[in-house]
């Protein structure tokens, strides 16, 4: 009796083991991965310049207080080895971007109506009755 417990208890231990080997993670893995997962779109969003709330609002599945650990070690690193923010050069922040879309002056930009009217004058200039003529190839 005591024989067949033991092998029992051998053959469980090495069918738990094996888990692992199946695929499923355990609980602490997960948590693990979302924690680091979390600090390295937070450290991202550092390095590329963004505020964390515009990080936040990018990434609303990311854990918000990996997010904000990842950005703060980031703002860290960077003071301490004093380096420079590398924004993407097409990027512009979200807020920014959020104020074009609803149609608010953007700084720096000039208010909507002068944009459509330096539009309108493109606009006219390319139409095909108002171009000026082009003139003769020699050959």
């Amino acid at each position: 009796m005591r024989q067949l417990t033991l092998t029992l208890l051998l053959a469980s231990s090495l069918g738990m083991a094996g888990c692992d080997m199946l695929g499923i993670e355990s609980a602490t893995v997960v948590a693990a991965r979302r924690e680091a997962e979390g600090k390295a779109v937070g450290a991202g969003c550092r390095h590329a310049a963004r505020s964390v709330e515009d990080c936040y609002g990018q990434n609303k599945r990311a854990d918000k207080a990996a997010v904000f650990a990842g950005w703060r070690e980031m703002n860290d690193y960077m003071r301490e080895n004093k380096l420079e923010a590398m924004p993407a050069a097409d990027e512009r922040p979200v807020a920014l971007a959020a104020a074009a879309e609803h149609g608010e002056a953007v700084p720096g930009e000039g208010s909507k109506s002068e944009k459509s009217d330096k539009v309108d004058k493109v606009d006219k200039a390319e139409k095909p009755g108002k171009a000026a003529p082009k003139a003769a190839a020699k050959h």
